[in-house]
């Protein structure tokens, strides 16, 4: 006896805004970005990961 289930289909996901993040911090490693009237910074870390801070 086996069970098997199966997903219900589901609608594609549409598709979401994309940036890159080298274009956002014009080259550098460091970008500011502002939401409402909070600014966050956008780190590039020398191992290639971001780090959002406030």
């Amino acid at each position: 006896m086996s069970f098997h289930s199966t997903l219900p289909k589901q609608a594609p996901a549409p598709s979401l805004p994309s940036y890159a993040a080298r274009d956002l911090t014009d080259g550098g490693d460091l970008a500011k970005i502002v939401l409402d009237q909070q600014t966050y910074t956008l780190r590039i870390t020398r191992a290639g990961k971001l780090i959002l801070t406030k």
